[in-house]
């Protein structure tokens, strides 16, 4: 009996042993895969929006808490409000653990209200986790003289939109659900460019994420040119707080409500808008790839998120850090899912926006001065436009960059060069930047 029992443990040991070493010979091909890899991150939005600005800070921290310290490049893939971006993590970038996605965190609830767009499946994404719990807000120029949104009931305001997203989702329920005489223009490559045109007088506001919209609107806030009407979230903003903005829960009342709408049904359509923003910035990467890089990069992504130079990095860019586990994210989808198919139609068709729309054709603004500050090998690059500072986001794709009159990288572009942007304007992606040295 004593032989058997030692014959066990010994077995029993190396079994153990074998198993240990499997997970020494894992961790050393992550570790050999990574090292002197270049990752890509996939943004899912266009640059100088809080997206990109979330996902190029990922990108220049997060390698060196993966084995083998990788580098990361940054690529905007925009379009139909982020669904392009996530539609090729899933389905065309390699899934061998290279590549990354910034998502949109409106992608997985028009991928679950059944939208043809999306084709992925959101809860089958792998969710590394999210840098932030966020609010949402709606806000218009003071100049109009609301101040809560009850007053967007009886008269006509502009609203920008820049795909299917929040910028236009809670206009749409807004209008859909209480009323509000919201009218649509539809084309602005991003935020910033929706901002530009508020306080141009072209627009009277925007619906995004608080987090963006207190630093694109900083300076209107300040001077008390823009008014944020209303808090969309499940819990109190300290910052809207402080500023008195009225919480949603606020207005869901039946004397608020548009015709033929119940007060339960529009309580659900809510929560399941401002479940997503719970997970605020959200990255992932495709389904199908090696489990152990999968496990590592999460890993990776939570370690990141309580480093000190990255906190720091966070801090400089004026951006919130609030880490949400890719675990609780795939508990929001799998509670989404769960919501019945026929209440998920009725959601689809509230964001169907159903007052006037038009879409704006912005005009290519040039501008030229010396190059006073480049940034992360001309990704970012500033020039002295008659004493102003004005800032264009380079794309190593698209963006045409020629010196001299011959194409270059944009890492040719030094301090000192005289350059003409060719942009939608201030912190926007040029189309051409055309220099001299």
């Amino acid at each position: 009996m004593n032989r058997i029992k030692t014959f066990a443990s010994a077995v029993s040991a190396a079994l153990v042993g074998v198993g240990s070493f499997a997970g020494s010979v894992a961790a050393d091909d992550v570790a050999s895969f990574y090292k002197g890899k270049r990752m890509t991150m996939i943004v899912a939005s266009g640059p100088g929006g809080g997206y990109d600005t979330y996902s190029r800070l990922v990108a220049r921290h997060i390698g060196k808490h993966i084995p083998g310290n990788p580098t990361m490049i940054v690529t905007n893939r925009t379009g139909a409000g982020g669904i392009v971006g996530a539609n090729y993590v899933a389905n065309i970038a390699p899934k061998d653990g290279s590549v990354v996605g910034g998502l949109q965190r409106s992608a997985p609830l028009v991928q679950l209200m059944g939208a043809k767009g999306p084709k992925f499946k959101a809860a089958e994404l792998i969710w590394l986790g999210s840098l932030a719990k966020e609010a949402g807000v709606c806000a218009l120029a003071t100049r109009t003289g609301v101040k809560r949104l009850e007053g967007t009931f009886k008269k006509q305001f502009t609203m920008g939109g820049t795909g299917p997203n929040s910028t236009e989702f809670w206009p749409a329920l807004f209008r859909n659900t209480m009323g509000s005489q919201f009218k649509l223009i539809r084309g602005y490559p991003a935020t910033p460019q929706i901002h530009m045109a508020i306080k141009k007088g072209e627009l009277d506001g925007v619906c995004q994420s608080w987090a963006s919209f207190k630093v694109q609107a900083q300076e209107m806030l300040a001077n008390k040119e823009i008014t944020p009407l209303v808090q969309i979230s499940l819990y109190p903003d300290k910052e809207m707080n402080a500023l008195g903005v009225p919480l949603l829960s606020e207005y869901l009342s039946k004397e608020n409500l548009a015709k033929g709408v119940s007060l339960e049904d529009v309580e659900l359509y809510f929560k399941l808008t401002v479940i997503p923003p719970i997970m605020g910035r959200p990255f992932a990467m495709a389904p199908g790839i090696p489990k152990a890089r999968a496990e590592a990069v999460k890993t990776a992504f939570a370690a990141m998120t309580k480093d000190a130079e990255f906190l720091a990095d966070a801090k400089r860019l004026k951006r919130d850090i609030e880490y949400v586990s890719g675990d609780e994210i795939q508990k929001i989808l799998t509670e989404l899912s769960a919501v019945p198919q026929a209440k998920m139609a009725a959601l689809n068709d509230m964001f169907k926006f159903t007052g006037p729309v038009e879409k704006v054709v912005l005009p290519i603004v040039v501008e030229a001065g010396k190059v006073i500050k480049t940034k992360r090998k001309g990704r970012s690059i500033q020039i002295d436009y008659k004493g102003k500072k004005r800032t264009a986001k380079v794309s190593g794709k698209r963006t045409s960059v020629t010196l001299n009159g011959k194409k270059v990288k944009r890492s040719a572009i030094k301090k000192g060069m005289t350059c003409e942007f060719h942009y939608y304007g201030n912190k926007s992606r040029a189309k051409k930047l055309v220099c001299t040295d």
